[in-house]
């Protein structure tokens, strides 16, 4: 097959998984270097974020994929109404300098009758694992198809699905992927609430109500210097004073989601339901004597 057309300084976009590849291939060949942003779509400024980042790296093209990945949504949740809007998303990432759309039909991404996915391990079934069975073998196993028809240099994620970014990088290690996974903090509205393309479904009484989950974090972390008994209980006492916000789970993890130390970096984290809307967020936390020594995440940034 010959090498697709591709052309400097507009928005390439491609739906066969062989295009991208060939056109991926082909810039690295010369050079280049590609930098990809996986999405679901319904592109905001979390999105954006990602994509200036991407854009800051040298001699870097920037592609970013549009699926909604049928494989992580679980019986009863939101893949039908999961918002899809194609035609803006192209025009967001038109905007925004990206050189190379990935578009693939669900058929390109899995065969219904595939007999082997990826197993995310222990991790996979805890926290949101536990509340949505299968969740992280199905994004996994999507992550690495992305990565394997694209073949980028790195890719970009925000560190709002904590969860998922851990067994990302995970992931890349254990499988030997030749790709660098860099997280970047969550993008927040001024009044600290997460975005997230799932905020469209919130009423403007449910949206107040939603600030309730940024304001427990921000309240744990401030009492780090107390341990962790003493941020987790800060964080429900704030999360208590909005009773109609359903908690589904908050836990004070170490930054690799395994225990949490005595002292140092931790990551709590935060899922609940905001009328008919699940809603996640976390944030780090230095705990005892690292709050008055904090260390930086070599991870963070790029």
């Amino acid at each position: 097959m010959t090498t697709p057309k591709f052309q400097r300084g507009t928005l390439n976009t491609f739906q066969p998984p062989e295009h991208i590849s060939k056109v991926s291939q082909a810039l690295r060949s010369v050079g280049r270097k590609v930098a990809l942003v996986p999405t679901m779509g319904a592109l905001h400024d979390g999105h954006r974020e990602l994509l200036r980042r991407a854009k800051r790296l040298p001699n870097t093209v920037v592609a970013a994929s549009i699926f909604v990945n049928p494989l992580q949504f679980g019986e009863g949740e939101d893949f039908e109404a999961y918002p899809r809007q194609l035609e803006a998303d192209l025009a967001a990432l038109s905007e925004a300098g990206v050189e190379l759309a990935f578009t693939p039909k669900a058929s390109d991404m899995f065969d219904e009758n595939a007999a082997v996915t990826l197993n995310p391990g222990p991790l996979g079934d805890e926290l949101e694992g536990a509340v949505r069975p299968g969740h992280f073998s199905g994004m996994l196993t999507i992550v690495a198809k992305l990565l394997n028809v694209v073949r980028p240099d790195y890719a970009f994620f925000g560190e709002k699905d904590y969860q998922q970014l851990v067994l990302i990088k995970r992931m890349v290690a254990d499988l030997n992927i030749d790709t660098r996974i860099i997280g970047l903090p969550t993008v927040r509205e001024r009044d600290g609430l997460a975005l997230s393309s799932r905020n469209v479904y919130l009423t403007p009484e449910q949206r107040e109500d939603a600030v309730v989950l940024s304001a427990a974090l921000s309240a744990g972390a401030h009492v780090g210097r107390d341990g962790a008994a003493a941020v987790l209980e800060m964080a429900r006492q704030t999360l208590a004073a909005r009773p109609q916000v359903e908690v589904d789970y908050l836990e004070l993890r170490g930054t690799d989601l395994g225990p949490a130390p005595v002292d140092g970096e931790a990551r709590l984290l935060v899922a609940a339901r905001v009328g008919s809307t699940r809603l996640i967020d976390n944030a780090g936390v230095l705990l005892g004597k690292a709050v008055e020594h904090p260390s930086g995440d070599p991870d963070a940034g790029e």
